[in-house]
């Protein structure tokens, strides 16, 4: 297995930033990836939370399996931690989501109340991962765009505070990554669903990393997305597979690009509800 790792210049200068701001925060606001929620988890980000609030975000839960999304909230979910899952493409959940952040402050809300304060400010930091999906929270809480969106990671380079109609002031930050996967798989995983720039790996070889899950996981959506049967499938390996697959959709034998295109496929849900973290 190649190793797969990205951890350009301006991740770390956003985590010192980061943690140079944590005593302005009231609320620490995490984003993972429905379909990834322990390898989209930046194990940094639980050491700067410290005894801090904690909501965690379950985004993208309209792309991932439905049932581990639920196993996963309860797996999550611990004291002094509120977890919640969001679809935030769609805009459903975000009062919900409002609401939460309010329970996280509310022992800071009653100490601003009691000296005074109508409706106090609750200052969060929203933390994630590349492309899981701050951004398009951050345009759906202030209620227009102010966050640039899109499907390349690093597309947040600075840090901002932003402000909203609900009386919650965000501190947006780049996606951050970690400077080791200890995990390859994590890595795998996280290049999969578009966290990691295609640039850095082969994507062959994450194709063949998705295959070999989707074949014991999620054969059925396997063999619709293949053109194939389960009985054809069950006969080939992985990479004949993955040659049959790039002969079907009419690229021949270029299967790097047959490789890239299945990713963007699942990235978007064309594949199905696939979650890869599995519990």
């Amino acid at each position: 297995m190649a190793t797969i790792q990205w951890y350009p210049g301006h991740m770390n200068k956003a985590r010192n930033q980061l943690e140079d701001k944590m005593s302005l925060i009231d609320v620490v606001v995490e984003v993972l990836d429905a379909r990834i929620p322990q390898s989209s988890r930046n194990p940094m980000i639980e050491k700067l939370v410290g005894d801090k609030p904690h909501l965690i975000i379950l985004n993208k839960a309209d792309l991932a399996d439905p049932i581990m999304t639920k196993l996963w909230q309860k797996k999550l979910h611990k004291p002094g931690k509120y977890v919640m899952a969001l679809d935030s493409l769609h805009n459903t959940n975000m009062q919900f989501l409002i609401k939460m952040v309010k329970k996280a402050a509310s022992a800071k809300i009653k100490k601003m109340q009691t000296k005074g304060a109508s409706n106090p400010t609750v200052r969060i930091a929203l933390v994630g991962i590349p492309n899981c999906g701050k951004s398009t929270i951050i345009n759906r809480l202030v209620g227009h765009n102010v966050a640039r969106v899109g499907n390349t990671p690093g597309v947040t380079k600075g840090q901002s505070w932003l402000k909203t109609p609900s009386n919650i002031q965000i501190l947006d930050t780049p996606g951050i990554l970690w400077p080791r996967f200890d995990d390859q798989k994590v890595g795998y995983k996280l290049a999969a669903f578009g966290a990691i720039k295609d640039s850095v790996f082969h994507a062959d070889d994450v194709a063949l990393f998705v295959l070999k899950n989707l074949r014991q996981h999620y054969l059925k959506n396997l063999v619709k997305f293949a053109r194939s049967t389960k009985e054809q499938i069950e006969q080939v390996n992985d990479p004949d597979l993955l040659l049959a697959m790039t002969d079907s959709y009419g690229m021949r034998d270029d299967y790097d690009r047959f490789s890239l295109y299945m990713l963007q496929r699942l990235r978007k849900g064309k594949v199905g509800r696939i979650t890869l973290d599995r519990l």
